[in-house]
């Protein structure tokens, strides 16, 4: 399918206004960029992990179908998408993290199409609180991060979503990156 912005942005703004049949318009305009985002998420993720990017992006739309937001463009959307696609890592990682311990087994018929592996990526759960506490320092600094490496936006499409420059982007990153960098490091292990 084409990635034409602007047919993008106009079917979900008409899907915004009611119009259910823009969704199924929609989906297969943005698959294949959904789909480079959950492989980028996942791309850092342990070897063996059994989340899938096809499982992600189909988590990822099942949330975003129920959710009630206003979208005003494509780059909004990838933006709440790279959210998502962060959120529902981080709810992976907790809820093996808890099997691990023996807590919260749920069964999952293997007709539903997801493996779910046992190990936890705690490096991702450690990246998120510390995401959470910039987030309470420094809001934009965590949506740059948010939006550069889970959302894979480009500088451009970053400054965009956040009304900012491009060279904002880019001190926001590096000063953001340094204090990650320093959060991390003083966790202990």
């Amino acid at each position: 399918m084409s990635d034409d912005p602007q047919l993008v942005t106009r079917l979900l703004q008409e899907w915004s206004n009611g119009r259910k049949e823009a969704l199924d318009e929609l989906m297969p305009q943005v698959y294949q960029q959904l789909r480079k985002l959950a492989s980028r998420c996942l791309r850092d993720e342990r070897a063996g992990h059994t989340l899938r990017a096809t499982a992600l992006v189909n988590e990822a739309y099942l949330r975003l179908v129920d959710a009630n937001v206003g979208w005003q463009n494509r780059v909004h959307f990838f933006a709440i998408a790279a959210r998502l696609l962060r959120r529902i890592l981080v709810d992976h990682a907790k809820a093996s993290n808890s099997r691990k311990r023996g807590g919260g087994i749920e069964r999952i018929p293997l007709d539903e199409g997801v493996m779910i592996g046992p190990v936890a990526s705690a490096e991702l759960v450690e990246l998120d609180e510390a995401l959470k506490t910039l987030a309470e320092h420094d809001q934009r600094k965590s949506e740059v991060v948010e939006l550069l490496f889970f959302g894979g936006l480009t500088y451009d499409e970053t400054a965009a979503a956040l009304n900012i420059s491009s060279a904002t982007v880019h001190r926001e990153l590096t000063m953001a990156k340094a204090w990650l960098h320093r959060e991390l490091a003083r966790r202990p292990a």
